[in-house]
């Protein structure tokens, strides 16, 4: 008994001088076996290598007083860090990848948003960690990810909650993290934080966004991990996971295809391809942002046609949603069109 007593004032003594805190978190097997890793990263390769990700690590440079109270994790540093290893996973697997940076620079708001904007980048996640609202609160600590707007909005892209989705779920995981308690499966909306407006790098971001908010820096207990190199590739692994399994469920290509006319009627025809079929109920037609049941679905043929008044000197928008058996809506597609169907 006198030994066990010895033993653990020895531990609390070791513990107490010890300059390290312990950080605790499970590492996936993939990244502790390089055979599979190469092996997870070959099945999904075919569907990541014709996409390319504009990759936003968050703040930087002169921007850098977001950090833990303990000093241990700077949120510019954390966020650059996982933005990078997730490049690697990414360029692994055959996709491009363009960031807006991959150091310790200052890269303005709107910026950010210009960059991806002009990149061709198919996709743009922005990466953060998190901090509460009141001062002084160490406890909160959730893992969200955010889309813009909400489904009775215009500009709301279902396909970008898909995304959203897929990336949260392995994200959390991996981190052994809730999703919080504002939602049901950790994904929020952008108002949720500023109502009609949103984060601005998803409001100005014109390609498909979303913003992650890996952990809070301000939690003593996710602090000293988000400053671990090795846990901030936990969490690139991850989000990588979630793009993974987001792209194998398929994507509806929505393009052009025709038109013709009925006297006063101009119908327009549009193509709809994706690797499983096409689920009917969740298409949506949009002549001019206002709802329009005026369209038929060839689910042989592949094809919606949409009917409207013939156009004369003016310009009409339409814009179509559809998703696939598995859910996945297609990526934002809008038309626009006149009487000789000039873009």
């Amino acid at each position: 008994m006198k030994f066990f007593y010895m033993l653990v004032v020895s531990l609390l003594v070791f513990t107490g001088c010890s300059q390290k805190p312990v950080i605790y978190y499970e590492t996936p097997n993939e990244l502790t076996d390089e055979q599979l890793k190469t092996k997870f990263i070959e099945t999904y390769s075919p569907y990541l290598k014709n996409i390319t990700f504009f990759i936003d690590p968050g703040h930087g440079g002169e921007d850098r007083r977001n950090k833990g109270s303990k000093g241990l994790a700077i949120e510019a540093d954390v966020n650059v860090r996982v933005g990078r290893a997730l490049r690697s996973f990414l360029q692994q697997a055959g996709a491009k990848v363009i960031m807006s940076r991959d150091k310790d620079t200052t890269v303005a708001l709107k910026d950010r948003s210009l960059l991806a904007n002009k990149s061709g980048a198919d996709i743009f996640i922005s990466i953060h960690s998190n901090a509460p609202g009141q001062e002084g609160d160490n406890s909160t600590n959730y893992t969200s990810t955010y889309y813009h707007a909400t489904e009775s909005d215009y500009e709301y892209e279902p396909m970008e909650r898909d995304l959203a989705k897929y990336v949260q779920r392995d994200l959390a995981y991996a981190m052994r993290n809730s999703g919080g308690l504002g939602s049901f499966d950790g994904t929020y909306s952008d108002y949720h934080i500023y109502p009609k407006q949103g984060f601005s790098v998803l409001r100005l971001t014109t390609i498909p966004a979303i913003l992650i908010e890996a952990g809070f820096h301000t939690s003593s207990w996710e602090e000293p991990r988000l400053a671990s190199e090795d846990f901030n590739r936990v969490e690139a692994w991850g989000i990588f996971r979630g793009l993974c399994r987001y792209f194998k469920a398929g994507i509806p290509k929505i393009s052009y295809k025709d038109q013709s006319f009925i006297e006063k009627t101009q119908l327009l025809n549009y193509s709809i391809l994706d690797s499983t079929s096409i689920d009917f109920k969740s298409i949506k037609v949009f002549v001019d942002s206002t709802a329009t049941q005026r369209f038929t679905f060839d689910e042989k043929q592949k094809t919606i046609t949409v009917q409207i008044p013939k156009v004369v000197n003016e310009k009409k928008t339409i814009r179509i949603i559809a998703a696939n058996k598995n859910g996945n809506f297609s990526f934002p597609f809008y038309d626009v069109v006149t009487d000789t169907l000039s873009r």
